[in-house]
């Protein structure tokens, strides 16, 4: 399935997903190895996202004969991730958002180690850095054994090789806990509840202009564990000129309105144009430089149908008389 650009859930190694730039630039107290500063009640701003962990899963390929995939990742910085894209809301509809792409402009380069996040506004990238060992328990592991203890690489978290985790990672409802001993930032503990494998029950999708979207899937068998998040990309091929996100409970149905809908047809489309469906429990806590999140998701891609749209990958997939364009779309 083709990759999207869309940030989704959080990107485990790129923390910006915000569709305003945050404050960024003053430098973070991190409370030094093992201070309080870095620990659970600390004085941070929880508006700040610095780091997040994530247990994720992805259903098995349609016809595939093993089970799903699972992960499990974390990374924390001393200060928020600058986005050099700027998403900004045009229209909002229940629980959805249509959301337009502006890149700020700064007459100086901001150079290799900032963004430009405002116009003539740059904002340093942070620096990853280690909370010491993490012992993580709740997860479903081949070895049966109750838990596991990450410690960093780089800075960067993940289960030690060899370590498996069966398919679903966590049962539903299951208290999934990382509990980080200490080092440059403080010992601070996260907690989230597992959640079940989504289920998304539409044949098809398909996208038409003046018509609501209606997705639909398996509801959980536990309420209020979870919440489903959707992002709706028709153009990430040719350079994203728009999309639709939605934040709803995790009832088993969501309708995206025909209107949002129409704007973002409006807007252009491109190649394999594909809606993200994603089932999360989220828990956090504040450290000194700000919000560390634990994620548990359930995550599945599909296709969207769009009437007079024909995708390729070359002019052999395309009717006769037509050819394979930069964005991915026969004409």
């Amino acid at each position: 399935m083709r990759a999207s650009i869309l940030c989704g859930a959080l990107s485990l190694l790129s923390l910006h997903c915000s569709s305003s730039p945050t404050d960024g630039n003053d430098p973070p107290d991190t409370g030094g190895a093992g201070g309080s500063g870095g620990s659970n009640g600390a004085t941070g701003d929880p508006s700040r996202l610095v780091g997040a962990f994530q247990v994720r899963s992805l259903p098995a390929a349609d016809g595939a004969e093993a089970a799903g995939s699972t992960s499990v990742l974390g990374k924390i910085y001393d200060g928020p991730t600058p986005a050099a894209i700027v998403w900004e809301v045009q229209a909002e509809e229940g629980s959805c958002q249509l959301l337009t792409p502006r890149v700020p402009f700064c007459n100086e380069p901001c150079g290799g180690s900032a963004v430009c996040v405002e116009d003539d506004t740059c904002q340093a990238y942070p620096t990853a850095h280690s909370a010491g060992s993490v012992t993580v328990t709740g997860l479903n592991l081949e070895s049966g054994e109750a838990s596991v203890v990450m410690t960093p690489t780089a800075n960067n978290y993940q289960p030690p090789a060899g370590v498996k985790l069966l398919y679903p990672p966590a049962d539903e409802g299951a208290v999934v806990r990382f509990e980080a001993s200490g080092d440059y930032f403080g010992a601070f503990t996260l907690e989230a509840k597992g959640v079940s494998p989504l289920e998304l029950l539409n044949d098809t999708i398909p996208l038409d202009s003046g018509k609501p979207l209606q997705l639909d899937w398996t509801p959980p068998g536990q309420a209020g564990i979870s919440t489903v998040h959707v992002k709706l990309d028709i153009s990430h091929h040719g350079g994203t000129k728009g999309m639709i996100e939605c934040a709803a409970d995790d009832t088993g149905s969501l309708e995206v309105p025909a209107s949002l809908v129409t704007e973002l047809l409006n807007l252009g489309v491109a190649g394999f144009p594909t809606v993200i469906v994603t089932r999360k429990s989220v828990g956090s806590t504040t450290i000194a430089p700000g919000r560390v999140e634990v994620v548990v998701s359930s995550q599945v891609e599909r296709s969207v149908e769009i009437a007079g749209l024909t995708s390729c990958n070359d002019t052999s997939q395309c009717p006769e008389g037509q050819t394979c364009q930069s964005d991915l779309t026969c004409k």
